[in-house]
């Protein structure tokens, strides 16, 4: 038997503290899973991995919705060594045949009711992978083949750089770019969130966010089971059914659009959330009102923290001291954040710069792109966020920007670039410029302004950008304009858009 002492495995490491008899999934109708449920179940999904012919460092993609059987899939690809890649369900088929193509998928689990959208995405990669199905309640072809697997398994050996899992974030051109994350930069992370959060195994966590995402996948699941707690499992995230789920819950972790339909009920008050020692947000930057508005309505202060994709968590407000509005709090355990010119030169505290970070929370570069990895670290190994941000005199880290011109709506990353080469293809469209305005519910909603050449019939290309773009991504309003604002240099300048139309979908706030 192979000495597993120093593996580097994410899950070895986690495992490492699994009480076997422990209630790890708890879900809405009260059915409960252990963590040697997790431990049998990963391993018969490691097994088939290997069946399928799979092997250490290849690609699976999954397109699926949220399930138990979807946790059993990803901790079976860490135990196998497979690089586990997370889809979007809302992905168009363009997009679907990117990611998959590009990170050389050997398998795609997906929803059976994606069938024709993953049948034709797959067709265009290069190397068609093999092609399974996923549902909502955790059956189909895969969950098939794991059944009668074997329930022990040897988690394979992996090193702290091996490669865990693979996302995709769009660049600043549209592109969309590879993002590794290791085991180490995955375990080094849930360590510092499980400290700086206090998680502890008595502890009861709502999980209500998408899978597909870090937040969902990384930030929460990972901490929660180094501290060995129960995850109360929703599949997703519905108002009045989280508020139900939140008597008995000691933890709670969301996006800012979570806490505003929180907010928007009646019942949402003092004693709903009595259980709860901790409200954390995170995705999206959380505005100030809806801060101060959940504070007076449950005597209790949302903990807002800031992360990326490329390297997790960086900084998080405190969990004892103060938790100040505005701000995503001080740099992790192990991870060094600092502010610097457009030249690379520190800046002092109160100045705006660039946001930097460094730690082993960091991966180390793009997928399959040495140009872009090279150019996104520093000289001295900092990696170049592109955010704009201030410390105050005490330490604490204030975003006031973004890179270029990204949308966060409803934590989800939108890239305008992205959508204007779609409405700049169009033949009606002279030039379009979209950007992100408030929106009481998502934080930012998607707006385009457009110069059109003769009618412009706004529904005919919404309904050509839905084929083409994943539903987040869509315009929530186009507006036509004879001209679009530029600087002397003839550079459209959208913060003037986002000043005019800023009050767009304000008026459709509560009172």
């Amino acid at each position: 038997m192979t000495d597993m002492s120093d593996n580097a495995n994410l899950y070895a490491r986690l495992a490492a503290g699994f009480d076997h008899g422990a209630d790890f999934l708890e879900l809405q109708d009260g059915t409960r899973y252990t963590y040697g449920d997790a431990e049998r179940a990963s391993a018969q999904v490691a097994h088939a991995l290997g069946a399928l012919g799979l092997k250490t460092g290849d690609c699976a993609a999954v397109v699926a919705e949220k399930s138990v059987a979807l946790v059993w899939l990803y901790l079976g690809c860490l135990r196998a060594g497979v690089i586990y890649q997370p889809l979007n369900s809302s992905y168009s088929e363009r997009e679907l045949a990117f990611f998959i193509g590009n990170s050389g998928a050997r398998l795609v689990v997906h929803d059976p009711q994606l069938e024709g959208r993953i049948e034709a995405a797959c067709a265009q990669c290069a190397s068609a992978p093999r092609r399974m199905t996923l549902d909502a309640h955790g059956e189909g072809e895969i969950a098939a083949a794991w059944a009668a697997a074997d329930t022990q398994f040897e988690t394979h050996h992996a090193s702290g750089d091996g490669v865990a899992a693979l996302l995709y974030s769009s660049g600043t051109t549209g592109t969309p770019k590879g993002i590794p994350i290791t085991h180490d930069n995955l375990f080094r992370n849930a360590v510092a969130l499980r400290d700086t959060w206090g998680f502890v195994r008595e502890d009861v966590l709502l999980h209500a966010l998408p899978f597909y995402h870090v937040h969902g996948l990384f930030i929460t699941l990972h901490p929660a089971m180094l501290a060995g707690m129960r995850l109360r499992f929703h599949a997703r995230f519905e108002a009045e059914e989280v508020l139900q789920g939140l008597a008995g819950a000691s933890l709670f972790a969301g996006v800012p659009t979570y806490y505003t339909r929180l907010l928007s009920l009646a019942g949402f008050n003092r004693d709903a959330c009595a259980s709860v020692r901790l409200f954390i947000s995170g995705s999206a930057p959380l505005l100030e009102s809806t801060f101060h508005e959940f504070s007076a309505r449950t005597g209790q202060v949302i903990l807002e923290r800031y992360g990326m994709t490329e390297t997790g968590i960086n900084t998080s407000n405190p969990l004892h001291g103060e938790r100040r509005a505005g701000s995503v709090g001080l740099p992790l355990a192990g991870t060094d954040v600092r502010i610097v010119s457009e030249q690379g030169a520190p800046l002092a505290q109160g100045e705006i710069g660039e946001i930097e970070v460094r730690g082993p929370n960091v991966f180390r570069g793009y997928w399959r792109l040495p140009e872009q990895s090279a150019s996104a670290f520093s000289a001295d190994g900092f990696f170049r966020t592109g955010d704009q941000g201030r410390f105050d005199e005490d330490g604490y880290l204030f975003i006031v920007g973004r890179s270029k011109d990204m949308i966060i709506s409803g934590g989800l990353n939108v890239y305008p670039k992205e959508i204007e080469s779609e409405l700049d293809e169009l033949p009606n469209v002279v030039e379009s410029a979209v950007f992100g305005v408030p929106h009481p519910d998502f934080g930012e909603a998607v707006m385009a302004a457009v110069i059109p050449r003769g009618e412009f019939d706004e529904a005919a290309v919404l309904a050509h950008l839905r084929a083409r773009l994943a539903g987040f991504k869509l315009p929530k309003r186009i507006v036509i304009v004879s001209d679009l604002p530029r600087n002397t240099m003839g550079k459209v300048q959208k913060s003037r858009l986002r000043d005019s139309y800023a009050d767009a979908f304000i008026a459709n706030a509560r009172g």
